[in-house]
């Protein structure tokens, strides 16, 4: 797949901008892929290659996203061709926040169906890192003892990273049957 993606110089809104480039670092990490553009409608791939995406498409404007990520996820290569855009004449249909929301979802379900330990490791550490935190909290400043909270959050961390676990085997037999 060859994507054109819009340069520094392009004319977009500062909003977008920023928007866009958070987007671009959170679907790269969950990649392993420098994507330069994931919301660029500007591309061109085989019609017989993204058939079998398909079924990730949401209804909307995200099928840049969800097509991106499963090229790179499953193996395929995408190339980027600079380009530049100019001042958007009319008004976009798409809403910063309504539609962004929409666009992280479909980062996130692209990355649990292709590489789910990337999310249940990092919120499993968050959990134990509050567990810790809230801990060190009681014991040193309050001078309790070991605060129900603090298990609670240990557990919690304990289930994700288990949830994280199996998510990753079944992700690996969906591809040792496909392979």
């Amino acid at each position: 797949m060859v994507v054109g993606a819009r340069t520094s110089s392009s004319k977009t809104v500062w909003y977008r901008d920023i928007a866009n480039t958070v987007y671009n670092r959170l679907a790269s990490y969950m990649t392993d892929f420098k994507i330069e553009d994931l919301t660029s409608g500007f591309r061109v791939f085989r019609k017989s290659e993204v058939s079998q995406f398909l079924y990730l498409f949401p209804n909307g404007f995200s099928y840049p996203t969800t097509v991106t990520m499963a090229y790179l996820r499953s193996g395929r290569s995408v190339h980027y061709v600079p380009i530049e855009t100019e001042f958007r004449v009319g008004k976009s249909k798409i809403k910063l926040v309504k539609d962004g929301s929409k666009f992280f979802l479909v980062i996130m379900r692209i990355a649990t169906l292709y590489s789910p330990l990337k999310i249940f490791i990092p919120t499993s550490l968050m959990f134990f890192a509050l567990g810790m935190f809230w801990y060190l909290f009681s014991y040193f400043i309050c001078n309790a003892g070991f605060p129900k909270m603090s298990l609670l959050l240990f557990m919690t961390s304990v289930i994700v990273f288990m949830q994280g676990l199996l998510s990753e085997q079944i992700c690996q037999m969906r591809y040792d049957k496909t392979g």
